[in-house]
């Protein structure tokens, strides 16, 4: 974490959702999670000092990968160290356009354009 860098890579299929039916179509109709198994990002986080404590604003600015289509990023975010373990949390929005992804016409209306993403990363030392 000296450097500032941070890569990570993610399982399509990992994703969470509060209904097993929605995670189906998200895999099936939508992401093609066969043929593109992972999202990932790979870049650099501004703004944490390692000498602070408490919970830090920072930004990661790089590239995200989902669908096969890489795309420039910034991404809002905190760190926070918790014990022997610093906390990544952040949550920002991910627009279907930007990475290929169709929305099938008789749905457009029931799918957002722009997905929410949570996410929560511990990195121990």
């Amino acid at each position: 974490m000296g450097t500032g860098d941070i890569v990570f890579s993610i399982p399509i299929k990992d994703f969470e959702f509060d209904k097993s039916l929605m995670k189906q179509h998200f895999n099936e109709k939508y992401m093609d999670s066969d043929k593109f198994p992972k999202a990932s990002f790979s870049g650099k986080v501004f703004g944490y000092d390692p000498a602070a404590t408490g919970e830090q604003k920072t930004i990661a600015k790089g590239r995200l990968s989902i669908h096969g289509i890489e795309r420039d990023v910034e991404i809002p975010g905190t760190l926070e160290w918790t014990g022997d373990k610093l906390v990544a949390r952040s949550v920002f929005k991910v627009k279907l356009q930007d990475h290929k992804i169709k929305i099938p016409k008789m749905l457009w209306q029931n799918i957002a354009e722009d997905v929410e993403v949570t996410i929560e990363f511990n990195y121990q030392p």
